[in-house]
């Protein structure tokens, strides 16, 4: 999940040192005078997103969930695997009833309001979630609206299912300005409004009132379909918006199971939404999309909720201590509802950075001028971390 919309690199030198060792294929077998493939233009000059992995000790820059499977999960998965290989020559359950079945009743016990079958849809991440959304109630002639900086694949899809894309503003504290938003959406009309609560990069939650706000202001002007994502919502302070839904037909929450769950590498999201917006998502989705090993593999976290949410309550309490300690030491730092904490800030984020990677701790430069991100990692790797942003500002103090 840059002010621009365009995905941000982890820092300036990490991209270059990953471009650096991948050799130019397409150059040695391109003919003479060719300019490249005939990509869109939206998309020219657009980086991919990703974030470059480096040999370090500690690395704290994906936003994972740095808590291993626990045994007992990982028997299960291989149980519920292993039942799912032996009809392998077959198609999965094409509607993952089953597997939505158990994400609608996760959701009704956690987030605090009834949500039923019908109600919830699954794909290969909440990425391929956004994507459908945008593939349906997006496209050529219509746009979306985000509030920047915030999650940057949300930009990256519009444009990549063709879809306009709107920045649209934030305040100072990277909170939502209510009125400029509005005023923004009155403007522009968008098709898509997407509100990312708790943030990503910032952390930082969006109120219940903002989000009723932007909806009234989206059906006004649209209406439009309003997409609040809750990646992170497990890690927060406060509750879910999932109640929200109630008599807001256009209104859709997006969730994943990549952080929360500790499952970033099975690559499961889903959504809750009125049944209409569910089947209207089934016009755009591929075949038989989800696995059948990913539907067994994801009903196997569920069947262990309890457990992985405990690692939530940990990983919330490193959290919060390393609001703590950064302001401690000296730092700036954005309020956090997420498992990430914003700091700063930096005459030179890029710089900064560096400094901290020469101590081995690998963290994020998302691009937000000034700042950088930490994931919440384990006790031990949030104490290196802690040390190596100790002798950073003794360092800029000297």
């Amino acid at each position: 999940m840059s002010s621009l919309g365009t995905p941000a690199p982890s820092s300036p030198a990490s991209d270059a040192s990953a471009a650096s060792e991948a050799p130019d294929a397409s150059a040695a077998s391109a003919p003479p005078g060719w300019e490249g493939p005939p990509v869109r233009d939206e998309l020219r000059g657009k980086s991919p997103y990703g974030a470059p992995q480096l040999d370090v000790a500690v690395r704290l820059n994906t936003n994972e969930n740095p808590y291993p499977l626990p045994e007992p999960l990982v028997e299960r998965i291989a149980e519920r695997v292993r039942e799912a290989a032996r009809n392998l020559n077959r198609y999965p359950d094409r509607d993952a009833v089953e597997l939505r079945t158990g994400l609608a009743a996760y959701l009704t016990r956690t987030g605090g309001y009834p949500v039923a079958l019908e109600n919830v849809w699954a794909a290969n991440g909440s990425n391929e979630v956004i994507q459908q959304l945008l593939q349906t109630f997006g496209g050529p002639g219509r746009t979306a609206i985000g509030f920047e900086p915030s999650y940057s694949m949300h930009a990256l899809i519009s444009r990549g299912t063709g879809t306009g894309w709107i920045s649209g503003p934030r305040s100072e504290d990277f909170t939502i300005d209510l009125a400029a938003a509005e005023r923004a959406i009155a403007e522009h009309r968008p098709n898509v409004v997407f509100i990312t609560t708790p943030n990503n990069p910032t952390g930082n939650a969006v109120p219940s009132a903002t989000v009723l706000a932007l909806y009234e202001a989206a059906q006004a002007a649209g209406p439009s379909i309003v997409v609040v994502d809750e990646a992170y919502i497990e890690f927060s302070h406060g509750d879910s918006l999932l109640p929200l839904l109630e008599g807001r037909p256009n209104l859709v929450v997006s969730r994943t199971m990549s952080k929360a769950f500790g499952a970033a590498g099975l690559r499961l999201g889903y959504l809750a939404a009125h049944p209409a917006v569910v089947d209207a998502v089934q016009l755009v989705r591929l075949p038989y999309h989800l696995s059948a090993v990913t539907q067994a593999t994801a009903l196997a976290a569920l069947e262990h909720t309890d457990t992985l949410l405990m690692y939530v309550e940990q990983l919330k309490a490193e959290r919060d201590r390393l609001v703590t300690e950064l302001r401690a030491i000296g730092y700036d730092v954005t309020e956090s509802d997420a498992n990430f904490v914003q700091f700063g800030r930096f005459e030179d984020s890029g710089t900064a950075w560096r400094r901290i990677l020469d101590r081995g701790v690998l963290v994020r430069d998302n691009g937000v001028p000034g700042w950088l991100r930490v994931s919440a990692g384990t006790p031990a790797e949030n104490d290196a971390f802690l040390d190596a942003v100790r002798e950073l500002k003794k360092e800029q103090n000297a």
